[in-house]
């Protein structure tokens, strides 16, 4: 893509861009959607394990807010204790392919800050 072409003719792009931030929003959602994304099926208390900082309440909050926007499920297993599973709908595992690139850069960028 040129110069030119950044410049001119993209808010289509660049609105579906905030779009997209507006529900992949905060510290934690793409964090608990790559949880879930690399796992398959995961327990509340596996991603409370695998997202380091988030609280109760603050994973519940964001759950919540995926669920809404149609991106993971949330079925009760008939357990003892009663224990909770979450994993993509088909329409989040849409997203995998943007949890792959973001890793990938993720790693390459680590190399190229930390100069290894």
């Amino acid at each position: 893509m040129t110069e030119y072409e950044c410049q001119s003719g993209h808010k289509t792009e660049i609105m579906a861009v905030h779009d997209a931030m507006d529900v992949l929003n905060g510290k934690w959602k793409v964090s608990i959607i790559s949880s879930i994304c690399y796992y398959s099926k995961r327990r509340f208390s596996d991603i409370l394990n695998d997202v380091q900082g988030i609280s109760n309440k603050m994973l519940s909050k964001e759950l919540k807010e995926l669920e809404i926007n149609k991106l993971v499920k949330r079925t009760v297993l008939d357990t003892q204790p009663i224990s909770v599973q979450y994993q993509l709908t088909e329409y989040g595992m849409t997203l995998q392919t943007i949890i792959s690139n973001l890793a990938e850069w993720g790693i390459q960028h680590r190399k190229v800050i930390i100069g290894k």
